[in-house]
């Protein structure tokens, strides 16, 4: 009897080529497929919620697959693939969901936080996950930037070249900047993200406020619909997807 499998999965996007499989470097779907090859003696399909770029991190990427394989309950597959895979991938969680269930397609929000380092100096194991800046902004001017992101708009100013999304509009619920312990965050929550989206926002925010700029700039830019008009790029290792949320009433 076929099964569908639901994976909470954990991972350090450091030293991967992104989430989706490539004909060439390593990615995390690829490490957890062949895990799964190894189990089944056939080769599974993974499908996962979403793709996260090179050097992209995750807390709670959300990924299922089907089985016919009738010997491993559900939540023992979070031990059979552990013992497989490498150890910057972990799978946090395994259960059986229903038949129609899809990682991707189900998914009502996805919340990210970028992690930033502002003046003095890094703890030496952070330096992988965070990105480090000289400046120390003003959270309150970062804040106001930001405000006009939330709501339906069509972000094509933040898309990067390439992204092949026929629809550039998106609906975020949440875009501000918080303190937590020694960072600064940007948590963002939305229903689906367009490519380097998140970080083109942070890179965009973070020149802006250190520039002076005035609270209605970052509306003017985004209403532009000109990726000229978009700042720097903040750098993959300070986002994570922290998780996926597939109700739409969820507290996020």
């Amino acid at each position: 009897m076929k099964r569908n499998i639901k994976l909470t999965v954990s991972y350090d996007g450091t030293d991967f080529n992104g989430w989706q499989v490539q004909t060439n470097g390593r990615t995390v779907q690829g490490e957890i497929e062949k895990a799964l090859g190894i189990i089944h003696q056939e080769k599974i399909k993974l499908t996962g919620s979403g793709r996260t770029d090179s050097g992209v991190h995750a807390k709670g990427q959300i990924a299922n697959f089907y089985t016919e394989k009738d010997n491993i309950p559900a939540d023992k597959f979070t031990a059979a693939l552990n013992s497989m895979l490498p150890r910057d991938i972990r799978i946090l969680k395994a259960e059986a969901v229903s038949d129609e269930f899809h990682s991707r397609f189900d998914a009502k929000i996805r919340i990210y936080r970028y992690y930033i380092k502002a003046g003095g100096s890094c703890e030496p194991w952070h330096d992988r996950y965070c990105w480090r800046t000289r400046h120390v902004p003003d959270i309150g001017r970062l804040n106001r930037l930001a405000a006009p992101l939330s709501g339906i708009h069509d972000f094509t100013t933040f898309t990067a070249a390439g992204d092949p999304s026929k629809s550039k509009i998106r609906q975020l619920y949440t875009a501000a900047f918080t303190i937590e312990g020694a960072f600064l965050v940007f948590k963002i929550a939305g229903n689906a993200f367009l490519w380097r989206m998140v970080r083109s926002l942070v890179g965009t925010l973070m020149q802006l406020e250190e520039g002076g700029a005035g609270s209605d700039e970052m509306r003017r830019i985004l209403t532009s619909l000109d990726r000229s008009e978009a700042g720097t790029t903040a750098p993959a290792r300070g986002l994570f997807l922290e998780k996926v949320l597939y109700d739409e009433r969820s507290i996020i």
